[in-house]
């Protein structure tokens, strides 16, 4: 695929995968911009339902129809296949097709570029980054990889202001198209199997991340935090030396979002907004109004004294830092952790670390795993996973709704319940409330 600049704003863009959290993000600043925007998925989501009513045409299922002629370019997702028909069509016509990392820099440019990188955490410290400046008036445009709560949106172009702040996405290596002044990278630890073979594969593209800032760009990061020493020994040799320790831990911190890994994360934005000249002490004070994304450790609802949280988490580290912040938010309930496993591969990769993630979790619930992009692998599956879990109660729930079944039957107040995907396991947040109000 072509490594280019985007065409002239007022151009026709297609998206192929519209819907998913990144690529409505990208189509949303496309809009914003001026572009022309449609775009194709397996189904019309939320997010992609929202850019229709910004004026998007969105396409539910793929098409070579839904191609029109005045298509200039077609953006692609890393989850789509190469045989789609959009992409077929496109390819016969002559249309470029790029992937995200062809265009990113491209879009962003003009801007001082903030990259947030890590294994996990990342889809935070970029909503934190991005609530100061709002709160600052500093008018920043940006790419989070969910809804920011204060805004109501994933994405914005601002001509107002300065900055772009961007979720940099490892997989695929899309942050590898990135052209980052200020590179934030919350840790290093492998994940993503199917396309980092080795946990060498991994760190060498955050290297290579790091390899992307200028002489005099700047790299924020923690040295406590995993991968992140070896991360500086790189940088110090590439002759990237504007390393800053964002380890803050005098400053006062108060956050509505529960957890040691966010108050992490807060000095990690703090750091970085102090290089754009937001001073410690407002940046603080501006993260106390800082109200989480959907899907980070979000409160659904609660009822009869029990509480529902949604987090995204998919990976060991995210899943003990979810089940640690929820008990110290809810420590005299019974917690009830709802995992749905994500790609089999990873499921099969970090058994033994998900063996070891559940130990403060009361009741676990695991569902069958979520292939997304893969086949399944023989054996590896949710009910041998809890067949292998050392937990007084930890059962196999196939379906989604098997889970909701079990939660309506079992749970008894106080409890909390804490549903953990990358997946479609998110609705049982919403179908346990709605049967558990009818009851």
């Amino acid at each position: 695929m072509p490594t280019s600049s985007l065409p002239n704003v007022g151009s026709h863009i297609h998206l192929v995968g519209i819907g998913g959290t990144g690529m409505s993000a990208i189509a949303r600043v496309l809009l914003q911009k001026g572009y022309r925007v449609s775009g194709s998925d397996r189904a019309v989501s939320a997010l992609a339902e929202s850019l229709a009513n910004e004026g998007a045409a969105v396409y539910a299922g793929h098409d070579a129809a839904n191609l029109s002629s005045d298509v200039d370019a077609v953006l692609v997702t890393s989850a789509v296949k190469g045989d789609n028909p959009e992409i077929a069509a496109a390819l016969a016509r002559g249309i470029p097709v790029y992937k995200r990392s062809d265009i990113m820099a491209s879009l962003m440019q003009g801007k001082q570029v903030i990259a947030v990188a890590g294994s996990h955490g990342k889809t935070t410290t970029t909503a934190m980054i991005v609530h100061i400046l709002v709160e600052m008036g500093k008018h920043p445009s940006y790419i989070v990889g969910s809804t920011l709560k204060t805004t109501g949106t994933n994405a914005a172009w601002d001509e107002q202001g300065d900055t772009f702040v961007i979720e940099a996405d490892e997989y695929d290596t899309m942050f590898l198209g990135l052209r980052p002044d200020i590179a934030v990278v919350i840790n290093v630890e492998w994940d993503h199997p199917d396309f980092f073979k080795t946990p060498e594969a991994f760190h060498h593209a955050f290297e290579q991340f790091v390899d992307l800032l200028p002489e005099d760009g700047v790299l924020v990061a923690d040295p406590s935090s995993t991968g992140i020493q070896a991360l500086i020994a790189h940088a110090d040799a590439v002759g990237r030396d504007g390393f800053i320790d964002a380890n803050l831990h005098d400053l006062p911190i108060h956050l509505q979002v529960p957890g040691a890994h966010n108050l992490f994360n807060a000095r990690l934005a703090i750091r970085v907004a102090e290089l754009t000249g937001v001073a410690r002490t407002e940046a603080a004070r501006a993260l106390a109004t800082f109200t989480g994304t959907a899907r980070r450790l979000e409160l659904k609802g609660e009822i009869d004294g029990i509480a529902v949280v949604d987090d995204y988490a998919h990976n060991p580290a995210k899943i003990r830092a979810a089940i640690a912040a929820v008990r110290g938010r809810y420590p005299d309930r019974d917690l009830w952790a709802v995992w749905q496993p994500h790609t089999y591969s990873r499921t099969q990769t970090f058994m033994a670390q998900y063996l070891e993630s559940f130990g403060q979790a009361d009741h676990v619930l695991v569902t069958d795993i979520y292939a997304a992009r893969e086949q399944p692998l023989e054996g590896v599956t949710g009910a041998a996973f809890v067949s292998q879990l050392a937990h007084d109660d930890a059962r196999h729930t196939p379906t989604i709704n098997d889970a909701v079944v079990m939660l309506l039957r079992d749970v008894t107040a106080p409890a909390v319940i804490l549903i953990m995907s990358a997946g479609d396991a998110t609705k049982i947040a919403d179908m346990y409330l709605k049967k558990k109000a009818k009851t």
